[in-house]
């Protein structure tokens, strides 16, 4: 089927009542690996962000906001999203260059205003510059969006090297921590955080330890700050996804575990992107006004507790 018609069957499916368990390709995916950080563009089957699907109606008018891993897979939506919902969008993305390109493009159909900053955000100082440029090319910043992470698997803790252990730390949680202490001065009331942790902070798998245990620190962190600023009129919530569709699956997992990848879980296969992005726009927006140091699971019916 042609990529077009292809996207045009998901844009059906994203908008009228179906079986959800049907709504998308189920596995066993083709055999396919890539080299950290992954593409998009070598992904099969392809990535559903809502590129034809997501219409906005003015949820974010006039918001500004900072998407780290905004260059692909959950970024991506929720950029598109916030674009097609009113606001502005800085895209944080390690060095996907193509990828980010592609994004902004989506951005700026959506008469939005896109700035790309790559950079590693495991450091403090790529962070600061991150904040100063949203600041000085959009105005403002109302929304954070913690997206980007890094994990990979390992069969041995001994295949865990300190140094891995470190960067998965930097980039996964020090990151929040960075950009949440940089961006406070700067945040007024009504502004919002939405982090992104996983089904991996409530059942983790042992496989992916160390991006795991990070995982969990991300769900304490948001519950913490989310009380913090409370008196400050700033809300800190996070999303757990469950098996998501991203280029950080082909390049961080055995192939065998990429063909069979969100099998287990009670709707039999992975979500895609598009399938989260509405619940980024309803804790980014006012529709959530009281929701903060909250979690949305979107896990494919795994249960958390």
């Amino acid at each position: 089927m042609p990529i077009t018609l292809k996207l045009l069957v998901m844009a059906d499916t994203q908008n009228n009542k179906q079986n959800p368990v049907d709504q998308y390709q189920k596995p066993p995916f083709p055999g396919q690996q890539q080299q950290p950080p992954g593409h998009e563009r070598e992904m099969t089957p392809k990535v559903d962000h809502g590129e034809t699907s997501y219409k906005g109606s003015g949820k974010l008018t006039g918001r500004k906001a900072i998407i780290t891993g905004g260059d692909s897979g959950i970024g991506r939506a929720v950029a598109i999203a916030f674009a097609r919902e009113g606001a502005d969008v800085l895209i944080s993305y390690l060095n996907e260059h193509d990828d980010a390109k592609e994004t902004a493009k989506y951005v700026e159909q959506a008469g939005r205003k896109a700035v790309l900053v790559p950079g590693d955000i495991s450091d403090e100082a790529h962070c600061k510059e991150i904040v100063n440029r949203a600041l000085s090319e959009l105005g403002q910043v109302d929304i954070l969006v913690n997206n980007a992470a890094y994990q990979m698997t390992h069969e041995s803790l001994q295949e865990i090297s300190s140094e891995e252990l470190d960067h998965t730390f930097k980039t996964n949680i020090y990151a929040m921590f960075y950009l949440c202490k940089a961006l406070e001065p700067h945040l007024k009331p009504g502004s919002t955080v939405v982090n992104t942790t996983s089904v991996n902070a409530y059942k983790p798998s042992p496989t992916l330890l160390a991006y795991a245990t990070t995982k969990g620190a991300i769900q304490n962190f948001t519950a913490g700050l989310g009380q913090l600023w409370a008196e400050k009129g700033i809300r800190v919530n996070c999303v757990a996804p469950g098996p998501i569709w991203t280029p950080l699956i082909p390049s961080t997992m055995p192939e065998e575990k990429v063909k069979s990848f969100g099998k287990d879980v009670p709707l039999k296969r992975a979500g895609q992107p598009a399938e989260l992005a509405p619940i980024y726009v309803l804790l980014a927006s006012q529709d959530s006004s009281y929701m903060t140091a909250s979690t949305v699971q979107v896990t494919g019916g795994t249960p958390t507790i």
